[in-house]
């Protein structure tokens, strides 16, 4: 039986106890250098915003994996293996607007039966494009409501976030990856107790 959001959330905010504010700053530089490329349209976001959002859910993944300190250099990892990362992530992008333009409705469900892209990507090597984004769909089979529902959850904070100008998103960011990550953790627990 998976974990309730709100044990997801404490598992976040655990791994994240003490590296809040390198979290903080982790996602200003992802914010600031995705921004500054989105100027360039179409090619910062491929070159750019693509591999560096790659990078930063690697960052939140290995604070909750191994405990391990924010690494701002985490958020270029997705520059060492670009074509495989932009490739997936822009197959991804592409297939969410297809779905978008049918209505709004159907390019929400995709989003999320694509949500565990990145994790896989970086957990099996040997996926790309397709195979990842179908495991990925896979993954999340009877469980986009979920975590639609753990998102949903943070509404609170992000309302909260805009009387902050913007300050908060920088604290709440960080908490909603952290919170993704140990959702597709448990996930993936789900998965080897059914092999069994």
């Amino acid at each position: 039986m998976m974990k309730q959001n709100a044990e997801l959330r404490a598992e976040a905010r655990a791994a994240l106890g003490g590296k809040w504010v390198m979290a903080a700053v982790a996602t200003l530089v992802f914010t600031a250098v995705a921004g500054a490329a989105s100027y360039i349209p179409l090619v910062g976001f491929i070159l750019v915003a693509l591999p560096l959002g790659y990078g930063y859910a690697m960052t939140l993944l290995d604070v909750v994996r191994g405990g391990n300190d924010v690494n701002i250099g985490t958020l270029f990892v997705g520059f060492n293996d670009f074509g495989r990362i932009v490739g997936t992530k822009l197959l991804k992008a592409i297939y969410t607007f297809l779905w978008s333009l049918l209505l709004v409705i159907p390019g929400i469900v995709k989003m999320y039966s694509y949500a565990m892209t990145d994790y896989i990507l970086r957990d099996e090597p040997q996926l790309a494009n397709n195979a990842a984004i179908e495991k990925s769909m896979s993954m999340m089979d009877g469980n986009k409501m979920k975590l639609f529902m753990l998102d949903l959850s943070f509404i609170g904070w992000a309302i909260l976030c805009m009387f902050t100008l913007g300050i908060g998103y920088l604290f709440l960011q960080p908490y909603v990856e952290a919170s993704h990550v140990a959702f597709y953790e448990d996930l993936k627990a789900q998965a080897a107790e059914k092999e069994f």
